[in-house]
């Protein structure tokens, strides 16, 4: 069931309508949500898919680098990301991590490093990782302690990073580092990292262990010993590694919601085609008021997860500021997309929580959204954070 009215909002563009639905009638015709157990494989050729098809050309910014426009343009990547989700969770991973893994090269990213990169991104033909995360350094970015060092005309790179999507399949990767003493607690902080590009085949880089999750997916711990960068390959300025992490994570971070809300959408579609088919008691299950009140609520749940998220997308167009407004809407979608999958596997009895089931793997797939890319907890100390500073400007 096609759900597109919210393309008519205030927050798009005619383009962006277009977009929406070539990619739903792409993705009917190309994806199909169940993928075999080589998932590096399953990934490797969605990826692909996805570059020769052209819709990579939106994770990257910069006409001249393969990307679909001059700069990012939000809406574009969440209404792509709500689409796939709704079609195929991993298919939606793969776009994603493009664009995640890339996005700081595309915001801060010099000439060559752009030229060299995004193009292959754009086409599918290089997988890009965003590696920011430590074992003791999940949230809390300060506490970073994989460190870089200078050597020579290059630098050193020494220490962990982990739950990396595209971990052990990606081209390269964007890695955070200490570079220097952020005068933070503990003799750390977030002044002192700096980002690098550091691709796949860098002597003193391994894949120090594969991940297992219940959504599967690329996922690995990475291990840097000796990892020696070039200096070409010192992302924007010594130091800036922080900003660039936090206005990278901005713009993707509202894509997150938007992921979320394509879940949700889809199992709101097959609570309805299943509530309206299942005999119960001489009647179907739709007819029951019990049944009507919970599907109205994840309808509701579902326009207003959309309508924070499609704020912040526009806001980040409009060139704002959105760290609150982003913050809100992955806040509100993902933990909304929950409410919604887990009343649709309610609805669907003991079919929904059988293996295979669409609601069954969308129940799998949402859990994590809650937690990667700032965890529900950590948007609330945002939002809070964001509410006071503007008091105090005020």
């Amino acid at each position: 069931m096609e759900r597109l009215d919210h393309l008519d909002w205030p927050f798009f563009e005619a383009r962006h309508g277009a977009l929406a639905r070539e990619l739903d009638c792409w993705a009917a015709a190309h994806l199909d949500a169940a993928h075999g157990h080589d998932v590096d494989a399953a990934c490797r050729a969605l990826v692909k898919g996805l570059g020769q098809a052209g819709w990579l050309r939106h994770a990257v910014g910069g006409t001249a680098y393969g990307g679909a426009v001059d700069s990012i343009d939000t809406r574009a990547i969440c209404l792509i990301r709500e689409t796939l989700g709704r079609h195929a969770g991993l298919a939606d991973f793969a776009f994603a991590m493009q664009g995640l893994g890339s996005g700081a090269i595309s915001l801060f990213g010099a000439e060559e490093q752009k030229q060299a990169y995004l193009p292959r991104v754009a086409a599918g033909e290089a997988i890009a990782a965003f590696a920011l995360s430590e074992p003791q350094a999940g949230s809390d970015v300060s506490a970073m302690r994989c460190a870089a060092r200078r050597d020579g005309d290059g630098w050193m790179l020494d220490g962990e990073k982990t739950w990396i999507s595209n971990g052990g399949i990606a081209d390269f990767y964007v890695v955070f580092a200490r570079t220097a003493d952020g005068g933070g607690e503990g003799g750390r902080g977030a002044k002192g990292i700096s980002a690098f590009i550091v691709d796949a085949d860098a002597p003193g880089l391994r894949i120090a262990e594969r991940i297992d999750v219940i959504a599967p997916h690329p996922l690995a711990r990475l291990s840097f010993e000796g990892c020696r960068v070039p200096a070409a390959r010192l992302l924007g300025a010594e130091g800036q590694g922080f900003k660039i992490a936090m206005a990278t994570l901005d713009v993707f971070r509202t894509s997150v919601a938007a992921a979320a809300l394509g879940f949700a959408r889809r199992a709101l579609d097959e609570a309805l085609a299943h509530a309206q088919a299942r005999p119960m008691f001489g009647k179907t299950l739709a007819d029951f008021q019990l049944t009507q009140a919970r599907l109205a609520q994840m309808a509701t749940d579902i326009d207003a997860s959309a309508l924070l998220t499609y704020r912040a997308a526009w806001m980040r167009d409009g060139g704002r500021k959105v760290t609150k407004e982003a913050a809100m809407a992955k806040l509100t979608a993902t933990e909304s997309a929950q409410r919604v999958i887990d009343a649709a596997v309610q609805l669907f009895g003991g079919q929904g929580v059988r293996s295979g089931r669409t609601v069954e793997s969308l129940y799998r797939e949402i859990r994590a959204l809650r937690i990667y890319e700032g965890a529900s907890e950590v948007q609330l100390l945002i939002i809070a954070r964001e509410l006071l500073a503007a008091t105090k400007e005020a």
